[in-house]
């Protein structure tokens, strides 16, 4: 028989002064409930009740079973409460973990985030490394790519693209690049986390895909250090918009080839289940979701 119950009817039992009174409270029969008790006995080896034809009473172990077994019920009781409470009111901590580039999006989120809600702690990772999120007990991770473990939830927050430029210094040094070839003979300077390596996807005015494979002196998993090379005329690059929108506005960097668009990818919000989300991991994924839609032309100002 199940312990839980078993003991939850024991405590019944002694409460109510009877087995039939205890069925009543417990909707189950007095013959149920007898063999409940009659089970936590067997199990113990001892007599907890001393039962007569008029009432029914602890016997000395009884007692001392029957203190504990309240503190238990009580205890899950408690529990049951608290887990309660976290699904319906944000609290405790919440673990994110996202890339550098995006601190700029997520800051504000963070903030309003601990502004509404007082009894949540945020615990905010930036790297561009693959977490594993199970094993590192991260809520939520907000990536620029979809991630390689297909069994993680992904919600899509926004789209963007990237954008190829570079310095007007690298066009006096090297030429402008006039055909999507010509990147094979360029300096092309990548970002690690890109999802086709070595191979740039592109898509023509048609909509027809294209593609070009690139090599270069600077692999990085840094898009900040990726921009400042592209500054110093070092190579092209193929930057986020969002994260070249200033320099290409001031004309520091020069956007190349207009006629191929560098193929759409999504900011995602990344988490490990679908059911039973906490309260925070929940609200803060909503929240993200609204401040992405109203930022959605920043974080994709060349779409």
């Amino acid at each position: 028989m199940d312990r839980l119950t078993s003991l939850t009817a024991f405590v019944r039992v002694v409460e109510a002064g009877g087995f039939s009174a205890a069925g009543r409270k417990l909707n189950m029969s007095t013959t149920m409930v007898s063999n409940h008790v009659q089970s936590l006995e067997d199990r113990l080896g001892v007599r907890l009740l001393n039962r007569t034809t008029r009432k029914v009473s602890l016997t000395e172990v009884g007692k001392a079973y029957y203190d504990r077994a309240v503190q238990i019920l009580a205890d899950i009781e408690q529990a049951d409460d608290i887990a309660g409470a976290l699904q319906s009111v944000p609290r405790g901590t919440l673990r994110i973990y996202t890339n550098t580039h995006i601190v700029q999006f997520l800051s504000p989120v963070v903030a309003e985030f601990l502004a509404s809600y007082p009894e949540v702690k945020v615990d905010l990772a930036i790297g561009e490394r693959n977490v594993d999120m199970i094993d590192e007990s991260i809520d939520i991770a907000v990536r620029m790519i979809p991630p390689p473990d297909s069994s993680l939830i992904v919600r899509t927050l926004a789209t963007w693209r990237h954008v190829l430029c570079c310095s007007h210094g690298y066009i006096e040094a090297h030429g402008k690049p006039e055909h999507l070839a010509d990147l094979a003979e360029r300096n092309c300077m990548r970002h690690v986390n890109y999802p086709f390596g070595d191979e740039w996807h592109f898509v023509d005015r048609k909509g027809t895909p294209a593609a070009v494979k690139v090599s270069g002196n600077l692999v990085s998993n840094s898009g900040e250090t990726l921009k400042l090379a592209a500054l110093a005329g070092v190579g092209v690059f193929l930057a986020a918009g969002f994260l070249v929108r200033d320099e290409l506005e001031s004309g520091a960097l020069v956007r190349l080839l207009p006629e191929y668009r560098p193929v759409e990818f999504t900011m995602n919000a990344v988490y490990p289940h679908r059911h039973h989300l906490s309260a925070k991991v929940r609200s803060f994924i909503d929240l993200l979701a609204r401040h992405a839609a109203q930022q959605q032309k920043l974080i994709n100002p060349y779409a």
